[in-house]
């Protein structure tokens, strides 16, 4: 027990640091005079970050030691927000401890607090009174306990001795994430066909075909890509690619509106996304402790499905909605969020051999980032972009970064509310068609028995193979 405190601790914070900013953006906008594409990166740029290190630090934690590096990454985190390193090792710590039924319990927990962590009540709290700079500061105390508490109950483990850190894929995949969601981000301000967008993406095409050609060199890869041979394994990278850019990409823009065209204040927003995050918590303790029954198919299957109806479901808004519209859709995506939190990484888990854990959950967290960064950026471009058809490109990008009161003197309220309404309405169309894709992609792929490719599975199915490292 006291080992998945500490490791859930050190989620929570890490999670809550991500989501919430969400909350606090309209104060930033304000306050920093920041632009849409500013605010995508206040979102992106930590997402990014994630992403780009995950996996190094994943493989790196198998080398010198999950619970050494765990204990580094809250230390470095809790001083400049750098958690990739704590983040990579949270699977493969509860993966060394726990098994079977246990495991799947395990995750279940872990995944009800991934879950709750999405609560942005806090933000609001701390944006309204002390100011938007204190949510920066949350994390210290929860810092402290979950050091302590980690050098005290968590056993130190590791993989293979004598593997090495891939440096060059580290390198490689690292620019392919940070040149994709520049080009994204870009493609909304400047166009697609901008020249700076085409050479962004044109690194980014680059990135990745060096990093697949220095995976298959290299003795310890950071991504075995034989495992990509397997087409369960490849539906899991899909659904983690898909899971935090659908279930939680549009909420930046949704506090935006509620806060900039409904008049709420940031605690009335964060108490307005609380039925995600609850529904999530209840949802992914009840699979945990039952996942060691269900395949891991059709958890995720589902999950993916309930994300993209709950995203369907909040489609419709329009100039004299409220946020009462938005009430069915967060607790569908709150659901489908508990159902994919514990069974996407007992999948992950059971994917590989113990000594590569490390590995497996770097890559399926890594995956979960990035997809949240593309599609932030995704959603920014598709907004303003359906905006565009009622206001001028800038006061689309103006609207939709926050600064509606300086269009009230130029545009009636009646088109700015209908404007942001329309372009949230085809965000959320698009997060929908995403989840339906991934969805489906899930339930064709993955295959295996139901004790494997639960999140309780002690064994690897067939295709699930344990593919040793080079």
């Amino acid at each position: 027990m006291g080992l998945l405190t500490a490791i859930c601790l050190s989620t929570f914070m890490l999670l809550l640091n991500m989501t919430i900013v969400v909350v606090a953006l309209p104060d930033m906008a304000h306050s920093l005079d920041a632009s849409l594409s500013d605010l995508q990166w206040v979102v992106d740029g930590y997402a990014l970050a994630l992403a780009a290190l995950l996996l190094g630090a994943g493989v790196g934690a198998d080398i010198v030691g999950r619970r050494r590096v765990h204990v580094a990454g809250v230390v470095v985190f809790a001083v400049a927000s750098r958690a990739a390193a704590m983040f990579a090792t949270t699977l493969p710590l509860l993966g060394s401890v726990y098994q079977g039924r246990e495991r799947g319990a395990a995750l279940g927990v872990w995944g009800a607090v991934s879950g709750a962590a999405a609560a942005a009540l806090l933000g609001g709290v701390l944006t309204k009174g002390p100011g938007w700079r204190w949510i920066f500061f949350v994390n210290v105390p929860v810092s402290v306990v979950t050091v302590w508490l980690s050098l005290k109950v968590v056993p130190e483990s590791r993989g293979t001795r004598g593997m090495r850190v891939d440096w060059a894929g580290m390198a490689t995949f690292a620019v392919f994430a940070g040149g994709m969601t520049y080009a994204m981000v870009r493609a909304g301000e400047h166009g697609w066909t901008s020249t700076g967008t085409l050479t962004a993406f044109g690194l980014a095409a680059a990135a990745l075909v060096a990093f697949v050609l220095v995976e298959r060199k290299v003795a310890h890869p950071l991504l075995d890509l034989r495992l990509l041979s397997k087409p369960t394994f490849v539906g899991v990278l899909v659904g983690a690619l898909a899971f935090d850019g659908v279930a939680f990409g549009v909420i930046a823009y949704e506090s935006i509106w509620m806060q900039t065209l409904l008049g709420m204040d940031p605690v009335d927003g964060g108490l307005a996304l609380l039925p995600l995050p609850a529904a999530a918590m209840v949802v992914a303790m009840t699979v945990g402790a039952l996942s060691h029954r269900a395949a891991a198919r059709w958890t995720m299957g589902a999950g993916l499905l309930l994300l993209a109806a709950g995203s369907f479901a909040q489609a419709f808004l329009d100039a004299d909605s409220s946020w009462t519209s938005l009430v069915l859709g967060p607790v569908l995506v709150g659901v489908g969020t508990g159902l994919l939190s514990p069974t996407i990484s007992g999948a992950a888990l059971a994917a590989v051999p113990a000594e590569r854990s490390g590995m497996a959950g770097g890559v399926v967290n890594t995956l979960r980032q990035l997809g949240y960064a593309l599609m932030v950026a995704v959603y920014g471009t598709v907004l303003t972009s359906r905006m565009g058809d009622t206001l001028p490109h800038d006061a689309a990008h103006t609207l939709a970064g926050g600064g509606a009161a300086f269009l009230r003197h130029a545009f009636p309220e009646h088109v700015l509310r209908s404007a942001f309404a329309s372009g949230l309405n085809s965000a959320l169309v698009t997060a929908g068609s995403v989840g339906l894709v991934a969805g489906l992609v899930v339930l064709a792929l993955v295959r295996g028995p139901r004790r494997a490719a639960g999140a309780g599975g002690d064994t690897a199915p067939a295709e699930q193979a344990p593919v040793t490292a080079h």
